[in-house]
């Protein structure tokens, strides 16, 4: 688990997340918020389902799922995940162009915390 407390993510900005999925993951989540109860985005791309999921979650209850059918990630390959944040929404570029779209549902302008879970290791990430 790779966790960051001090984000400092605002509207307008663009976090990079370079890593490595490893060889036996059944998913891997990336989710920004405000703290691991409060998230304005869970990014959950599941392998046994081939989908992409979405949420929020607010004071520990997760909301309504948003799924994505293009999961163009593979098992151990290296990828590079763009997301922008924007005032209504979040946009997750992903590897081969392909673009998630999810509501800021908590309207947040700040992201604070981040923390990656799952079969993925962090290589290098920017914002």
């Amino acid at each position: 688990k790779f966790e960051i407390f001090n984000l400092d993510m605002k509207t307008g900005d663009t976090l990079k997340v370079k890593g490595k999925i490893s060889d036996d993951a059944d998913s891997f989540s990336i989710n920004l918020g405000c703290s691991s109860s409060d998230l304005a985005l869970h990014f959950n791309p599941r392998f046994s389902e081939s989908v992409i999921v979405c949420n929020s979650r607010c004071s520990k209850a997760w909301q309504a799922e948003h799924r994505d059918n293009h999961l163009c990630f593979s098992k151990g390959s290296t990828i590079k995940v763009i997301i922008e944040m924007l005032a209504d929404k979040f946009q997750v570029k992903l590897p081969d162009g392909h673009e998630v779209e999810f509501p800021n549902r908590h309207c947040y302008n700040k992201i604070s915390y981040m923390s990656i879970k799952g079969g993925f290791r962090v290589t290098s990430f920017k914002l």
